[in-house]
């Protein structure tokens, strides 16, 4: 998945690196299938409207990708009432993206964002790990990146506060 699929259909660098980060994470399927939880996926992690089966062009993952990553962000910033760093932003879209916006609503995490509390936020992530009570390796290895890529978004944050 490039960066520059995502920017030509019009995302801001922000987006298209968030479309890089859930791409990668959720991997591309031609071919709708029942994810781990029991949910009809296809493409990109997309749920909404797959089909068990159905074969999918890569051109309408990448476009199914684009409307994804277009609502779930509109529903993480109306959520949100501090402005993100880059690195955050991009770790709560691809968290957002595969929790969904019910349990990002309802979660420790959001809570602690809304109060600033944004390295406690972050650390949050780690703890998303389990589908149907079980851990999953790909998700401890999600979670861990999008940790990464929130604190390092927080450390820029707070270097440039220091700086001023």
């Amino acid at each position: 998945m490039k960066a520059g699929k995502l920017i030509a259909l019009g995302f801001s660098g922000i987006l298209a690196a968030a479309g890089v980060t859930v791409a990668t994470f959720e991997g591309q399927e031609l071919t709708g299938y029942v994810d781990p939880v029991g949910i009809a996926t296809t493409c990109y992690g997309h749920t909404e409207t797959a089909v068990v089966g159905k074969e999918y062009t890569e051109d309408e993952c990448l476009n199914l990708l684009a409307d994804d990553l277009a609502a779930h962000n509109e529903q993480l910033m109306s959520a949100i009432n501090i402005k993100l760093s880059q690195g955050e932003h991009i770790a709560y879209l691809s968290f957002h993206y595969n929790v969904g916006s019910g349990n990002f609503q309802s979660s420790t995490l959001l809570k602690k964002l809304n109060n600033n509390d944004r390295i406690g936020a972050c650390n949050e992530l780690s703890r998303w790990i389990f589908a149907k009570g079980e851990k999953l390796p790909g998700l401890i290895t999600r979670r861990e990146k999008e940790r990464s890529i929130c604190l390092d978004g927080v450390a820029n944050v707070q270097s440039t506060i220091q700086q001023h």
